[in-house]
């Protein structure tokens, strides 16, 4: 089995697009960004949904297990709120100033002539925040984001707490199999419609693509969709990921064949083996 899928694997067509997600993947979790984004949802939890706060951690928990994300778990369970508001609340007030240039990656990412594209569950003002904090904004074709799978929100407010479904409680009984969860309005990953959706709109063949995430989730629904998948952030390969790095900085370790294709073509515009040797001791 294991000799058939390198084989299909070396079978593969010539990728001609590299699918990043964004947050805790073209930077590290270390940088802190997502510990102050989870304080800055809770936040918005107690201060604009009047959710009590010994509730909040463990609904966070509960809505980013069943929905993706928090904000798409609390409009499945009633929550009703606009999402500009929700985002500028959540991401501006982020320390954006943990972000700094990466020069490395710039120049792995520069010195590769196939498309590449941002696909974030974020908003548009922060993914084009993080790519010019991280000095990247001009390396991608072009980003993939809340905005492009969902229609602008005209919705306000919160509603009252007899709409709210107690989606807590519900796990907390012995059997609950045998009820189904409030659908989400919000499209995101790792939903396979999300994911898919997304692709149809770049126009991006999962067949040809290599798809890097620092979610485990996210990565067994790019497979499920037959993207080429990179888990970014560990060493550790969990199922459906065709690799897994440390860090973005270590691309070439998974996928020499993209530099090999660059230089055979003779398209490649700096030099790989450079950034290698400097993303190594970084």
């Amino acid at each position: 089995m294991e000799f058939d899928d390198h084989y299909r694997q070396a079978q593969r067509a010539t990728y001609d697009c590299l699918l990043f997600d964004l947050d805790d993947t073209l930077y590290p979790l270390s940088s802190g960004i997502a510990t102050e984004c989870r304080k800055n949802i809770g936040d918005y939890m107690h201060e604009k949904l009047g959710i009590e706060e010994s509730k909040i951690s463990e609904l966070c928990d509960v809505l980013y297990k069943n929905y993706g994300t928090t904000m798409a778990g609390l409009r499945a369970v009633g929550y009703d709120f606009d999402y500009d508001d929700y985002h500028s609340f959540v991401h501006g007030r982020l320390p954006y100033n943990k972000l700094k240039p990466d020069p490395v990656l710039r120049q792995l990412l520069l010195s590769l002539p196939m498309r590449k594209v941002v696909f974030t569950n974020g908003d548009e003002v922060h993914a084009a925040e993080v790519l010019k904090r991280l000095g990247l904004e001009d390396c991608f074709e072009g980003v993939i984001c809340f905005e492009t799978l969902n229609p602008p929100s005209s919705s306000c407010g919160t509603q009252t707490p007899s709409e709210i479904f107690d989606i807590v409680d519900h796990f907390s009984k012995p059997d609950t199999s045998g009820i189904e969860l409030p659908k989400t309005p919000v499209l995101c990953k790792p939903s396979v419609e999300a994911m898919e959706h997304a692709l149809r709109l770049a126009n991006i063949d999962p067949q040809r693509s290599v798809f890097f995430d620092d979610s485990a989730r996210n990565i067994r629904s790019g497979k499920r969709i037959g993207l080429q998948t990179v888990l970014v952030g560990t060493s550790h390969r969990v199922k459906g990921a065709d690799h897994a790095l440390e860090s973005i900085h270590n691309i070439r370790e998974a996928l020499p064949e993209l530099w090999e294709k660059a230089e055979k073509s003779g398209s490649i515009r700096h030099s790989g083996k450079v950034a290698m040797e400097t993303s190594v001791t970084a």
